[in-house]
């Protein structure tokens, strides 16, 4: 409540944030610097803990490529001609990088910190080709967390079913509270 009045006292922004849908939030328990324990409302799905850690495995297919081409317009020959892309140092097919980091969104938005949430920045380093076949596994850990704005900064990484690692990096993600349809309404 106190959230919603401090927003009707800035005026013009009422307008805009208004239209939010408001969900109830689990709160978390925070012990502020002045040793005051006070509730959290900011995060939507329970704030994370530092060190939490999830992770999201699939294989890659052939199909991942032509999908990400016709959404992306990547059409470099290292992704669809075998024999061009056989004479390179890769020695043969490799997936774009965006279906390879395309875990990672799938880990944060699915596993933790879950639904309605996005990359605000992302700093990675792709380490190794993927192939059409691999299985990659896309790992987020939590290193820092703001109790007063649901975002989180976490390392993250890609590995091949091997251990061999693809890319490694850190980011920083923003959670927004998702409000579900009503029943009966598409």
């Amino acid at each position: 409540m106190r959230f919603w009045m401090q927003i009707a006292e800035q005026g013009a922004h009422l307008v805009w944030l208004a239209w939010l849908p408001r969900v109830s939030s689990s709160s978390t328990v925070i012990k502020g610097d002045d040793g005051v324990t006070q509730r959290n409302e900011a995060w939507p799905n329970a704030m994370p803990e530092i060190g939490q850690r999830a992770q999201r495995s699939r294989a890659v297919t052939a199909r991942d490529i032509e999908l990400f081409t016709e959404i992306s317009g990547d059409r470099n020959p290292l992704h669809f001609d075998e024999e061009a892309a056989r004479a390179t140092r890769f020695g043969g097919i490799v997936v774009q990088g965006g279906v390879i980091s395309a875990i990672l969104n799938a880990a944060v938005a699915e596993e933790m910190p879950g639904p309605g949430t996005v990359f605000l920045q992302v700093n990675w380093s792709f380490k190794s080709p993927v192939r059409p076949g691999d299985t990659i596994t896309g790992e987020v850990q939590v290193t820092k967390v703001r109790p007063d704005k649901p975002i989180a900064e976490l390392e993250t990484a890609v590995l091949q079913g091997d251990g061999t690692l693809l890319l490694d990096g850190n980011a920083v993600c923003y959670t927004m509270p998702i409000q579900n349809e009503p029943e009966g309404k598409s």
